[in-house]
Protein backbone atom coordinates (compact mmCIF):
# COMPACT_ATOMS: atom_id res chain seq x y z
CA UNK A 1 0.00 0.00 0.00
CA UNK A 2 1.09 3.38 -1.11
CA UNK A 3 0.14 6.73 0.59
CA UNK A 4 0.21 10.17 -1.30
CA UNK A 5 -0.10 13.40 0.44
CA UNK A 6 -0.38 16.72 -0.72
CA UNK A 7 -0.71 20.09 1.35
CA UNK A 8 -2.01 22.97 -0.25
CA UNK A 9 -2.25 26.46 1.82
CA UNK A 10 -3.19 29.54 0.49
CA UNK A 11 -3.16 33.16 2.21
CA UNK A 12 -4.35 36.00 1.18
CA UNK A 13 -3.27 39.29 3.54
CA UNK A 14 -6.75 41.07 3.64
CA UNK A 15 -5.46 44.45 5.90
CA UNK A 16 -3.50 45.79 8.82
CA UNK A 17 -4.40 45.18 12.53
CA UNK A 18 -7.53 46.50 13.20
CA UNK A 19 -7.94 50.19 14.57
CA UNK A 20 -7.88 50.46 18.24
CA UNK A 21 -6.47 46.97 19.17
CA UNK A 22 -2.93 46.79 21.43
CA UNK A 23 -0.17 46.97 20.13
CA UNK A 24 1.98 46.48 23.30
CA UNK A 25 2.32 43.37 25.77
CA UNK A 26 2.09 43.96 29.66
CA UNK A 27 5.66 43.33 30.48
CA UNK A 28 6.35 40.73 33.35
CA UNK A 29 7.50 42.00 36.54
CA UNK A 30 10.98 39.68 37.58
CA UNK A 31 13.81 40.05 40.12
CA UNK A 32 16.89 40.97 39.05
CA UNK A 33 18.61 38.07 40.02
CA UNK A 34 16.10 36.06 37.61
CA UNK A 35 17.36 37.70 35.05
CA UNK A 36 20.54 38.52 35.37
CA UNK A 37 24.59 36.99 36.36
CA UNK A 38 27.01 38.81 38.18
CA UNK A 39 30.37 38.75 35.95
CA UNK A 40 32.74 38.00 38.28
CA UNK A 41 30.20 34.77 39.57
CA UNK A 42 30.64 32.71 36.59
CA UNK A 43 31.16 29.26 36.62
CA UNK A 44 34.42 27.69 35.57
CA UNK A 45 35.01 24.25 34.04
CA UNK A 46 36.88 21.54 35.44
CA UNK A 47 38.16 18.33 33.55
CA UNK A 48 40.02 15.49 34.34
CA UNK A 49 41.07 11.40 33.77
CA UNK A 50 40.99 8.76 36.08
CA UNK A 51 39.86 4.95 36.09
CA UNK A 52 36.43 3.44 37.41
CA UNK A 53 37.17 -0.10 39.13
CA UNK A 54 35.00 -2.25 40.76
CA UNK A 55 32.90 -2.90 37.48
CA UNK A 56 31.51 -6.59 37.08
CA UNK A 57 33.29 -7.62 33.93
CA UNK A 58 31.33 -5.07 31.92
CA UNK A 59 35.11 -2.48 31.98
CA UNK A 60 37.11 -1.69 29.09
CA UNK A 61 38.58 -4.72 26.83
CA UNK A 62 42.29 -3.87 27.78
CA UNK A 63 43.43 -5.23 24.21
CA UNK A 64 40.89 -2.36 22.41
CA UNK A 65 42.05 0.18 25.22
CA UNK A 66 45.46 0.06 25.66
CA UNK A 67 45.20 3.39 27.88
CA UNK A 68 43.51 2.09 30.03
CA UNK A 69 45.34 -0.65 30.98
CA UNK A 70 48.60 1.73 30.87
CA UNK A 71 47.07 3.95 33.28
CA UNK A 72 46.32 0.56 35.99
CA UNK A 73 49.65 -0.29 35.48
CA UNK A 74 51.04 3.40 35.95
CA UNK A 75 48.42 3.72 39.06
CA UNK A 76 49.59 0.53 40.83
CA UNK A 77 53.42 1.50 40.48
CA UNK A 78 52.69 4.51 42.23
CA UNK A 79 50.76 2.00 44.78
CA UNK A 80 54.34 0.34 44.93
CA UNK A 81 53.02 -2.79 42.82
CA UNK A 82 54.93 -3.96 40.19
CA UNK A 83 53.60 -5.16 37.39
CA UNK A 84 56.91 -6.07 35.71
CA UNK A 85 55.91 -9.24 33.02
CA UNK A 86 52.54 -10.69 32.46
CA UNK A 87 49.37 -9.37 30.70
CA UNK A 88 46.48 -8.49 32.43
CA UNK A 89 42.99 -9.30 31.33
CA UNK A 90 40.87 -7.46 33.95
CA UNK A 91 37.38 -6.62 32.87
CA UNK A 92 36.41 -4.47 35.80
CA UNK A 93 38.29 -0.86 34.95
CA UNK A 94 37.38 1.68 32.47
CA UNK A 95 38.81 4.60 31.54
CA UNK A 96 36.66 7.88 31.76
CA UNK A 97 36.83 11.23 31.81
CA UNK A 98 35.94 13.71 34.30
CA UNK A 99 34.01 16.51 34.46
CA UNK A 100 32.63 18.97 36.80
CA UNK A 101 31.79 23.01 37.17
CA UNK A 102 33.64 24.96 40.05
CA UNK A 103 30.74 27.16 41.02
CA UNK A 104 31.40 30.91 42.23
CA UNK A 105 33.01 32.28 45.42
CA UNK A 106 33.75 28.05 46.06
CA UNK A 107 35.80 27.66 48.98
CA UNK A 108 38.30 24.66 49.80
CA UNK A 109 36.68 22.13 51.64
CA UNK A 110 33.45 22.20 49.90
CA UNK A 111 31.76 19.48 47.62
CA UNK A 112 31.21 19.43 44.17
CA UNK A 113 29.19 16.91 41.74
CA UNK A 114 31.26 15.07 38.96
CA UNK A 115 30.03 13.57 35.49
CA UNK A 116 31.69 10.54 34.37
CA UNK A 117 31.96 9.28 30.92
CA UNK A 118 33.25 6.20 29.37
CA UNK A 119 36.20 6.87 27.09
CA UNK A 120 37.06 3.33 25.77
CA UNK A 121 34.57 0.21 25.12
CA UNK A 122 33.13 -0.36 28.40
CA UNK A 123 29.57 -1.59 28.16
CA UNK A 124 28.20 -0.10 31.85
CA UNK A 125 29.70 2.10 34.72
CA UNK A 126 27.10 0.65 37.10
CA UNK A 127 28.39 -0.54 40.41
CA UNK A 128 32.23 0.95 39.71
CA UNK A 129 34.26 3.55 41.91
CA UNK A 130 36.08 6.32 40.19
CA UNK A 131 39.21 6.48 42.31
CA UNK A 132 41.18 9.76 43.09
CA UNK A 133 41.51 11.94 39.92
CA UNK A 134 42.65 15.61 39.46
CA UNK A 135 40.34 18.10 38.46
CA UNK A 136 41.85 20.84 36.66
CA UNK A 137 40.94 24.39 34.89
CA UNK A 138 41.51 26.24 31.70
CA UNK A 139 45.17 27.30 33.30
CA UNK A 140 46.43 23.67 34.13
CA UNK A 141 46.04 24.20 37.94
CA UNK A 142 44.47 21.85 39.79
CA UNK A 143 41.57 22.63 42.06
CA UNK A 144 39.85 19.48 43.01
CA UNK A 145 40.14 15.98 43.39
CA UNK A 146 37.16 13.82 43.00
CA UNK A 147 36.87 10.33 44.21
CA UNK A 148 33.07 7.83 44.99
CA UNK A 149 30.32 5.28 43.87
CA UNK A 150 29.35 6.42 40.54
CA UNK A 151 25.72 6.40 39.72
CA UNK A 152 24.30 5.18 36.59
CA UNK A 153 20.38 5.62 35.75
CA UNK A 154 20.22 3.48 32.90
CA UNK A 155 20.54 -0.30 32.51
CA UNK A 156 20.63 -3.01 29.97
CA UNK A 157 20.23 -6.92 29.37
CA UNK A 158 20.99 -8.95 27.27
CA UNK A 159 20.59 -12.82 26.25
CA UNK A 160 21.87 -14.86 23.44
CA UNK A 161 19.15 -13.78 21.55
CA UNK A 162 17.61 -10.38 22.44
CA UNK A 163 18.96 -8.00 24.35
CA UNK A 164 17.26 -4.39 25.82
CA UNK A 165 18.60 -0.86 27.38
CA UNK A 166 17.26 1.72 28.92
CA UNK A 167 19.30 5.37 28.93
CA UNK A 168 22.65 5.67 28.99
CA UNK A 169 24.93 2.91 30.89
CA UNK A 170 28.58 4.58 29.72
CA UNK A 171 27.84 7.47 31.67
CA UNK A 172 26.96 8.89 35.09
CA UNK A 173 27.28 11.17 38.02
CA UNK A 174 29.37 10.72 41.40
CA UNK A 175 26.84 13.53 43.72
CA UNK A 176 29.00 15.46 45.85
CA UNK A 177 32.33 13.34 44.76
CA UNK A 178 34.74 16.07 44.15
CA UNK A 179 36.55 18.13 47.15
CA UNK A 180 37.87 21.80 46.20
CA UNK A 181 41.61 22.38 47.12
CA UNK A 182 42.33 25.23 46.08
CA UNK A 183 39.81 28.95 45.42
CA UNK A 184 39.81 31.17 43.40
CA UNK A 185 42.42 33.88 42.58
CA UNK A 186 39.71 36.77 42.79
CA UNK A 187 37.53 37.77 45.31
CA UNK A 188 34.09 38.94 45.59
CA UNK A 189 35.26 42.25 47.82
CA UNK A 190 38.38 43.48 45.66
CA UNK A 191 35.99 44.15 42.73
CA UNK A 192 35.64 48.06 42.35
CA UNK A 193 32.34 47.75 40.99
CA UNK A 194 29.64 44.99 39.82
CA UNK A 195 29.31 44.40 36.62
CA UNK A 196 25.28 42.42 35.74
CA UNK A 197 24.64 40.66 32.78
CA UNK A 198 21.62 40.06 30.90
CA UNK A 199 20.80 36.48 30.39
CA UNK A 200 18.59 38.00 27.43
CA UNK A 201 20.08 40.22 26.00
CA UNK A 202 17.57 43.83 25.48
CA UNK A 203 18.21 47.38 25.35
CA UNK A 204 14.99 48.08 27.25
CA UNK A 205 15.63 45.70 29.98
CA UNK A 206 18.82 46.95 30.31
CA UNK A 207 17.81 50.75 30.38
CA UNK A 208 15.13 49.90 33.15
CA UNK A 209 17.46 47.75 35.54
CA UNK A 210 19.64 50.57 35.73
CA UNK A 211 16.61 52.71 36.35
CA UNK A 212 15.49 50.52 39.03
CA UNK A 213 19.18 50.32 40.58
CA UNK A 214 18.94 54.60 40.37
CA UNK A 215 15.88 54.77 42.06
CA UNK A 216 17.12 52.49 44.86
CA UNK A 217 20.54 54.21 45.01
CA UNK A 218 19.06 57.49 45.06
CA UNK A 219 16.68 56.78 47.91
CA UNK A 220 19.69 54.94 50.41
CA UNK A 221 22.93 56.90 48.85
CA UNK A 222 21.60 59.96 47.38
CA UNK A 223 22.85 59.36 43.88
CA UNK A 224 22.80 56.85 40.81
CA UNK A 225 25.13 54.83 40.74
CA UNK A 226 24.42 51.84 37.67
CA UNK A 227 24.54 52.67 33.85
CA UNK A 228 23.80 50.70 31.04
CA UNK A 229 26.59 50.26 28.94
CA UNK A 230 24.81 47.84 26.22
CA UNK A 231 21.81 45.42 25.67
CA UNK A 232 23.50 42.94 27.87
CA UNK A 233 25.68 44.92 30.72
CA UNK A 234 25.15 46.91 33.49
CA UNK A 235 28.08 48.37 35.51
CA UNK A 236 27.06 49.15 39.12
CA UNK A 237 29.92 51.96 40.91
CA UNK A 238 30.22 51.10 44.92
CA UNK A 239 29.32 53.65 46.92
CA UNK A 240 31.90 54.44 49.57
CA UNK A 241 30.16 53.63 52.30
CA UNK A 242 28.38 50.49 50.77
CA UNK A 243 29.63 47.02 51.64
CA UNK A 244 29.44 45.23 48.18
CA UNK A 245 28.17 42.04 49.65
CA UNK A 246 25.01 43.80 51.23
CA UNK A 247 24.48 46.07 48.09
CA UNK A 248 24.57 42.66 45.63
CA UNK A 249 21.80 41.35 48.02
CA UNK A 250 19.54 44.63 48.21
CA UNK A 251 20.21 44.91 44.28
CA UNK A 252 19.20 41.40 43.01
CA UNK A 253 16.07 41.40 44.53
CA UNK A 254 14.53 44.41 43.03
CA UNK A 255 11.81 44.23 40.62
CA UNK A 256 11.55 45.25 37.34
CA UNK A 257 9.01 44.82 34.22
CA UNK A 258 11.84 43.06 31.57
CA UNK A 259 10.84 43.39 27.58
CA UNK A 260 11.46 40.91 25.08
CA UNK A 261 11.18 40.52 21.35
CA UNK A 262 8.49 38.84 19.52
CA UNK A 263 9.14 35.74 18.77
CA UNK A 264 7.89 32.35 17.52
CA UNK A 265 10.01 29.24 17.69
CA UNK A 266 9.33 26.07 15.84
CA UNK A 267 11.11 22.82 16.05
CA UNK A 268 9.69 20.67 12.74
CA UNK A 269 11.19 17.70 13.88
CA UNK A 270 8.99 17.15 17.19
CA UNK A 271 6.12 19.10 16.18
CA UNK A 272 6.96 21.73 18.70
CA UNK A 273 5.74 25.65 18.63
CA UNK A 274 6.35 27.92 21.34
CA UNK A 275 4.91 31.19 20.36
CA UNK A 276 5.88 34.49 22.42
CA UNK A 277 3.30 36.65 23.86
CA UNK A 278 3.92 39.66 22.62
CA UNK A 279 3.30 37.64 18.72
CA UNK A 280 1.19 39.75 16.47
CA UNK A 281 -0.57 38.86 13.18
CA UNK A 282 -2.20 41.07 11.00
CA UNK A 283 -5.50 40.02 9.42
CA UNK A 284 -5.09 37.26 6.71
CA UNK A 285 -7.37 34.53 4.93
CA UNK A 286 -6.00 30.70 5.37
CA UNK A 287 -7.12 28.24 3.25
CA UNK A 288 -5.31 24.51 4.51
CA UNK A 289 -6.96 21.33 2.63
CA UNK A 290 -5.22 17.90 2.47
CA UNK A 291 -5.88 15.95 -0.30
CA UNK A 292 -5.00 12.50 0.37
CA UNK A 293 -4.34 9.48 -2.51
CA UNK A 294 -4.30 6.00 -1.30
CA UNK A 295 -3.24 3.41 -4.04
CA UNK A 296 -3.83 -0.34 -2.96
CA UNK A 297 -2.29 -2.80 -4.59
CA UNK A 298 -4.42 -6.60 -4.32
CA UNK A 299 -3.13 -8.92 -7.17
CA UNK A 300 -5.29 -11.89 -7.99
CA UNK A 301 -4.09 -15.61 -8.98
CA UNK A 302 -6.04 -16.79 -11.93
CA UNK A 303 -6.29 -20.14 -11.86
CA UNK A 304 -6.64 -22.66 -15.67
CA UNK A 305 -10.09 -24.32 -15.74
CA UNK A 306 -9.48 -28.02 -14.87
CA UNK A 307 -7.98 -31.00 -17.68
CA UNK A 308 -6.74 -27.42 -19.63
CA UNK A 309 -3.18 -26.91 -20.70
CA UNK A 310 -3.24 -23.47 -19.23
CA UNK A 311 -0.46 -21.99 -16.70
CA UNK A 312 -1.10 -20.38 -13.55
CA UNK A 313 -1.31 -16.08 -13.85
CA UNK A 314 -1.20 -12.94 -12.09
CA UNK A 315 -3.94 -10.14 -13.00
CA UNK A 316 -2.64 -7.19 -11.32
CA UNK A 317 -5.55 -5.18 -9.90
CA UNK A 318 -5.24 -1.35 -8.12
CA UNK A 319 -7.49 0.39 -6.22
CA UNK A 320 -7.14 4.24 -5.84
CA UNK A 321 -8.71 6.47 -2.99
CA UNK A 322 -9.16 9.84 -3.43
CA UNK A 323 -9.73 12.31 -0.01
CA UNK A 324 -10.36 15.68 0.39
CA UNK A 325 -10.48 17.24 3.83
CA UNK A 326 -10.33 21.25 5.16
CA UNK A 327 -11.60 23.19 1.98
CA UNK A 328 -12.78 26.14 4.26
CA UNK A 329 -11.15 29.41 4.12
CA UNK A 330 -10.70 30.98 7.64
CA UNK A 331 -9.58 34.33 8.77
CA UNK A 332 -7.04 34.42 11.49
CA UNK A 333 -6.06 37.91 13.88
CA UNK A 334 -4.01 37.51 16.22
CA UNK A 335 -4.23 40.47 18.24
CA UNK A 336 -3.26 38.99 21.17
CA UNK A 337 -1.93 35.59 22.16
CA UNK A 338 -5.23 34.09 22.95
CA UNK A 339 -6.58 35.46 20.13
CA UNK A 340 -3.89 33.89 18.06
CA UNK A 341 -4.18 30.71 19.57
CA UNK A 342 -7.50 30.15 19.16
CA UNK A 343 -7.74 30.95 15.80
CA UNK A 344 -5.36 28.73 14.33
CA UNK A 345 -7.27 25.53 16.96
CA UNK A 346 -10.05 26.74 14.87
CA UNK A 347 -8.92 25.93 11.77
CA UNK A 348 -8.75 22.38 12.93
CA UNK A 349 -5.13 20.92 11.72
CA UNK A 350 -2.32 19.45 13.45
CA UNK A 351 0.84 20.68 15.04
CA UNK A 352 2.52 20.53 11.44
CA UNK A 353 -0.24 22.05 9.23
CA UNK A 354 0.48 25.18 12.17
CA UNK A 355 3.66 25.14 11.47
CA UNK A 356 3.40 25.31 8.19
CA UNK A 357 0.54 28.21 8.21
CA UNK A 358 2.86 29.83 10.25
CA UNK A 359 5.77 29.78 7.52
CA UNK A 360 3.01 30.88 5.05
CA UNK A 361 1.91 33.97 7.44
CA UNK A 362 5.75 34.82 7.76
CA UNK A 363 6.08 34.94 4.26
CA UNK A 364 3.10 37.04 3.27
CA UNK A 365 4.50 39.56 5.75
CA UNK A 366 1.49 39.51 7.94
CA UNK A 367 3.46 37.73 10.96
CA UNK A 368 4.78 40.77 13.35
CA UNK A 369 7.33 38.96 14.95
CA UNK A 370 11.10 36.64 14.40
CA UNK A 371 10.34 33.12 13.15
CA UNK A 372 13.26 30.57 14.30
CA UNK A 373 12.81 27.28 12.91
CA UNK A 374 15.16 24.80 14.99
Amino acid sequence: MRWLSVSRITFLALALIMPGLPQTAQASNSRIKDIASLQSGRDNQLIGYGLIVGLQGTGDSLRSSPFTEQSMRAMLQNLGISTQGGASNAANVAAVMVTANLPPFASPGSRIDVTVSSLGDATSLRGGTLIMTSLTGADGQIYAVAQGSVVVSGFNAQGQAAAIQEGITTSGRVPAGAIIERELPSKFKDSVNLVLQLRNPDFTTSLRVADTINAYAAANYGAPIAEARDSTEIVVQKPRTADLTRLMADIENLVVATDSPARVVINERTGTIVIGADVRISRVAVSYGTLTVQVTETPQIIQPEPFSRGETAVQPQTDIFVQKEGDGVAIVDGPDLRTLVAGLNNIGVKPDGIIAILQGIKSAGALQAELVLQ
